[in-house]
């Protein structure tokens, strides 16, 4: 009996704390899962989660007033994760990390406002081969050496 008034009272604190925030799940017209997450007055709010009609996810992270905020993580149909990097606003910003088909890390860059914005790191078998630096989606310099790149560059703009 004093376990189920706890529970009772921890589900009141949550319905009454939460508000009008509910967990919706959206569907493909086949039936299958397409997108589940939480919702505040009907805007996306929180960590939400998408699937491809098979039901492997496709993407997750999460959501503020119905823009995409934080970390993202974007998915192939097969499974393997392809790109992950951060939102701000609806619109990709920080480095943001690429990889190939086998699960390799394939390129890094840096980007804002949804565009390439300072530095691209290429990778060939996991090794850095080269860098390139952008502006405003722009390539402006290339790299093909660590040292060439040091000689030019502060390490220090990389993070």
């Amino acid at each position: 009996m004093f376990f189920r008034l706890i529970l009772v009272s921890v589900l009141l604190t949550v319905v009454t704390s939460t508000g009008s925030k509910k967990y919706n799940k959206e569907f493909y017209p086949s039936g299958a899962i397409k997108a589940e997450g939480w919702t505040q007055n009907n805007v996306k709010e929180g960590f939400w989660k998408f699937y491809y009609e098979d039901k492997s996810l496709a993407k997750q992270g999460h959501y503020k007033d119905n823009r995409k905020e934080k970390y993202w993580y974007f998915y192939s149909p097969e499974g393997k994760l392809e790109k992950e990097g951060r939102f701000k606003n609806d619109q990709k910003t920080g480095w943001w990390q690429f990889y190939t088909s086998n699960g390799k890390i394939n390129h890094k860059c840096q980007l804002a406002y949804d565009v390439k914005n300072g530095y691209c790191l290429k990778y060939k078998n996991e090794k850095l081969s080269s860098a390139e630096k952008y502006e405003n989606g722009k390539k402006i310099k290339e790299w093909f050496s660590f040292a060439g790149f040091k000689k030019e560059n502060n390490l220090s703009d990389l993070r």
